[in-house]
């Protein structure tokens, strides 16, 4: 059956070896649309970012960029604005109608640690063909902070697919008026529209951008960092807030979202013509997101990157689309539901690693 492979699909893949690993794969790297991928025991620190193109092979590239070469195997630390290749722990035997697509894991982004899937003969980041035989990289460039890594953190996470799986946008509509996706009304253009809050029901707190200069964060460290020291607070009371070029942003949408159990979504940019910011960094969205008993409970927090030109943001513009697509077949277990699920029923929230102070 067509659509997104589910936690059960992915273990016959494991089983049968078109997923494969230097070191076994853990039962806590099986999420519900997505496998995590573990970073293995190098880092190359790069003069640029590359991708190889066809026929070539990332280590035949290495010499053309590499500057120095790190042991990861006692954690190290990767610089701010710095460029790292790493060799993941896993590798792809992908079978003849099977694609993947990866993005960063949602603490990933919202620590603007810019992590991409880099393959052999890849000229694209984060996008595998179909039938792809060969290792993976993680091309890794933190934007706010310095940050500490070791083997077998899984900063970004595989979603594979067969055949065509997206909803059109007369799907959509139908599924909205079935089973509603979104609080308010639905805009449904090229996927399901959301905006940005900043006319919160409670108080004045709106966000919080990133400070310049920072600690390191060790990303195995939860709960262990006051967000003062990283993280400027960003209220409001006139629903508009200036983004400074250059500055990194974490927002929240003015909706709450749901991904029923037989689909999964991922948030991609709106318009680069609604203005000079971007909003898409960790864009995957599991089955059973903001869905439950209960009804819509999570809004999307929204990753944003303000470009060229000061932009004045205004509450309720809409900023970003989700696209949502099938599952092949219903996963056994949906976020936030026998899983550790992080961001389950969220509002604006930042990384795990920080604690409000």
């Amino acid at each position: 059956m067509n659509g997104v492979l589910p936690d059960s699909a992915l273990r016959l893949l494991i089983e049968n070896g078109a997923i494969s690993a230097s070191s076994s794969i853990l039962p806590a790297q099986i999420q519900p649309a997505s496998l995590d991928l573990r970073l293995g025991t190098t880092a190359w620190r790069l003069r640029s970012s590359f991708l190889c193109g066809r026929g070539r092979k990332v280590s035949d590239r290495l010499a053309d960029f590499e500057m120095h070469r790190m042991d990861l195997s006692d954690g190290a630390v990767l610089e701010k604005g710095c460029v790292y290749l790493v060799p993941l722990m896993e590798r792809l035997s992908l079978p003849a109608g099977l694609e993947a697509v990866a993005n960063a894991k949602s603490s990933t982004g919202r620590l603007d640690l810019l992590t991409r899937l880099v393959t052999d003969e890849g000229t694209e980041f984060d996008r595998l063909p179909e039938g792809y035989d060969g290792p993976l990289y993680a091309e890794i460039c933190p934007r706010s902070f310095s940050v500490l890594v070791r083997p077998g953190m899984r900063l970004n996470q595989l979603r594979l697919r067969q055949g065509q799986s997206l909803l059109s946008d007369d799907d959509l509509r139908a599924l909205h008026a079935d089973e509603p996706l979104v609080t308010g009304d639905a805009l449904i253009d090229d996927g399901l529209g959301f905006s940005v809050d900043l006319r919160p029901a409670h108080g004045d707190l709106v966000g919080y951008r990133a400070r310049p200069h920072s600690g390191v964060v060790d990303l195995d460290r939860i709960g262990a960092y006051r967000a003062r020291d990283f993280w400027d607070e960003l209220r409001t009371s006139d629903g508009q807030l200036i983004l400074d070029p250059g500055a990194f942003y974490i927002l929240v949408s003015r909706e709450a979202v749901a991904i029923p159990p037989d689909y999964a979504a991922e948030m991609a940019p709106y318009l680069a013509m609604v203005g000079e910011f971007r909003v898409h960094y960790a864009g995957f969205f599991d089955p059973g997101f903001g869905h439950g008993p209960s009804g819509l409970g999570a809004r999307g927090v929204l990753e944003v990157r303000c470009h060229e030109a000061p932009f004045a943001l205004e509450h309720g513009q809409v900023v970003g689309r989700l696209v949502y697509e099938r599952m092949a077949n219903r996963p056994d277990c949906l976020y936030g539901s026998g899983i550790a699920s992080n961001y389950q029923g969220q509002g604006l929230k930042l990384a795990k690693q920080f604690v409000a102070s």
